[in-house]
C-alpha cells in the first residue's frame, strides 16, 4: 500500500513538473549592446552612402533598445525609424516586403492602418537562426529601398553575434 501511495505523489508530481515547464516559455531577447552595435552600423552605413538617418532598434516586443539620430538628419526621421522597426518586429517581415504585399494583393491593403505600422521600406528583422529577437528601423535614405540597403549592412556587420 505504501509503494502505491509513493508512486501515485511522484506521478502526481512529475504530471505537475510537465505542466509547469509548458506554462513557461524561454525565449531569445536582444541585448542593449547588440542594439547599440546595431543602430550605430545602421548610421554609418548609411552615412557611406550620403543619407543622414535616424535608426531605431526595438526587441521582440516593439520596445526601443537603442536609437542613433545622424548630424543634419531630419526630425521626421526619428518616428520613421521607430514605425519601421515596430512594423517589422511585430510582423517579422521586411516592411519593403510588406509594403509590396499590400500593394499587389487587396485584402492587405490596409496593413498601413493597424496602429504603429508603417509600410515604407527600412524596416528589417533581427534573427536568430528562424527566431526573431527584435528589428531595426531606418528612416532618412531618399528612398524606403535605400533604408533597407542600410539596415541590411548593418545585420551584416554583427552577424556573427547572431548565432
Amino acid at each position: 500500500m505504501r509503494n502505491i501511495i509513493k508512486a501515485s505523489a511522484l506521478a502526481l508530481s512529475l504530471a505537475a513538473t510537465a505542466a509547469s515547464a509548458q506554462a513557461v516559455r524561454t525565449e531569445k531577447n536582444m541585448s542593449l549592446e547588440l542594439a547599440n552595435q546595431i543602430a550605430a552600423a545602421s548610421v554609418a552605413a548609411c552615412a557611406a552612402n550620403g543619407y543622414a538617418v535616424a535608426a531605431t532598434v526595438v526587441d521582440r516586443a516593439g520596445t526601443v533598445r537603442a536609437v542613433q539620430r545622424a548630424d543634419n538628419a531630419g526630425p521626421h526621421t526619428l518616428g520613421a525609424s521607430l514605425q519601421k522597426a515596430f512594423t517589422s518586429a511585430s510582423a517579422k517581415n521586411n516592411t519593403q516586403a510588406m509594403l509590396e504585399i499590400s500593394q499587389k494583393n487587396p485584402g492587405a491593403a490596409t496593413l498601413g492602418d493597424i496602429p504603429g505600422f508603417l509600410l515604407l521600406g527600412g524596416g528589417v528583422p533581427v534573427r536568430v537562426g528562424n527566431e526573431v529577437i527584435g528589428a531595426v528601423g531606418i528612416g532618412g535614405a531618399p528612398a524606403g529601398n535605400l533604408d533597407e540597403q542600410c539596415a541590411m549592412a548593418a545585420l551584416d556587420k554583427v552577424k556573427d553575434l547572431l548565432k
